[in-house]
């Protein structure tokens, strides 16, 4: 469909951004425009992001009941994969309920609350599940290298504090974002063009200088994760170290499967933020409508894949969903 075609869906949503003449008249609410190019294809974009969502909650889900429910799994490994699936379920719900809402109700309005919260989610849950996957390579570290110290290392006392540590650091660390972005005096325009409340995308509607929020964001974010991915990267160098010295038949390809599944999820993981870093470098090279699209995506496909991976490939939890699905019939 030509792009002619579709410019009197914008000039109907661009007064909206103007309600006053006055351009200085405060603003109590923000315009969601997903897409600004390509209006008309979103409701057939709306079908495979509502699979995503549904095929995330599900899996995510069924990974909770069953880890809670079979006793098998009330170790420490699983209670890290708990609180994975607990934040992406809390993130999914944040995010993508709002974006379908647009799509299929054309729901633009959002307001400052809500917004300002969707914006701590998203900025304090990525960091909150990087460290946690560094707490796993961790984990799996101690479990190939320290095997007989193990049980005394990785204790259910551990994972409790690891956990509230992670949580607390980076809800710490990440609540001035959007703390600094609503203490700014916005004016005039309210349309942001995304279909998130991402943090550059909403300052940049203010009328103050927004520089200290950019700079923030970006010194707290790679610190986080910057810091988490170096300590996984030494992990895996010590992992992959102590395997090359196996000389038991079978004892690499079982050190292997054991850290497998963990390194896929953080291959999805770190994947996924490398192609939005790169694209937002090359931000005027590509079309904004492809970075909005990513930004969506980001929170959709590692919260569906990594727990059917981790399904797939872990017997125990594979043992406890067939459990779980004999007891509903």
């Amino acid at each position: 469909m030509s792009r002619n075609h579709e410019k009197p869906t914008q000039l109907t949503i661009q007064p909206m951004a103007s309600p006053s003449n006055d351009s200085a008249a405060p603003v109590s609410e923000f315009l969601l425009i997903c897409f600004p190019d390509f209006q008309s294809w979103q409701h057939w974009l709306s079908l495979p992001l509502s699979l995503l969502f549904l095929l995330a909650m599900g899996a995510n889900t069924t990974l909770l009941i069953t880890i809670q429910l079979e006793a098998l799994l009330y170790q420490p490994l699983y209670y890290l994969l708990s609180l994975l699936s607990l934040l992406d379920i809390v993130l999914c719900l944040t995010v993508i309920p709002k974006v379908l809402a647009i799509f299929w109700f054309d729901l633009r309005l959002i307001s400052f609350p809500a917004c300002f919260f969707q914006m701590f989610i998203m900025n304090s849950f990525l960091p909150i599940e990087s460290c946690t996957f560094m707490v796993m390579a961790y984990d799996c570290y101690v479990a190939i290298c320290h095997p007989l110290r193990y049980p005394s290392i990785i204790t259910n006392q551990f994972v409790a504090k690891a956990s509230v540590f992670i949580v607390v650091q980076n809800a710490f660390l990440t609540v001035p974002i959007p703390i600094l972005t609503s203490l700014l005096h916005y004016c005039g325009k309210n349309v942001i063009e995304n279909c998130i409340c991402a943090n550059l995308s909403v300052s940049r509607l203010s009328c103050d200088n927004f520089t200290l929020n950019r700079i923030y964001q970006f010194v707290a974010g790679w610190t986080l994760l910057g810091l988490d991915f170096i300590l996984i990267f030494l992990s895996y160098t010590f992992i992959l170290r102590a395997m090359l010295r196996f000389k038991a038949e079978g004892a690499a390809v079982k050190a292997l499967s054991t850290c497998g599944s963990h390194f896929i999820l953080i291959l999805f993981f770190s994947t996924i933020l490398l192609v939005l870093v790169l694209i937002n470098v090359a931000r005027k090279k590509v079309p904004m409508d492809i970075l909005i699209l990513l930004n969506v995506l980001h929170h959709l496909i590692p919260p569906a894949l990594n727990r059917i991976v981790y399904g797939v490939r872990t017997k125990e939890i594979k043992q406890g969903i067939q459990k779980l699905l004999q007891r509903t019939r």
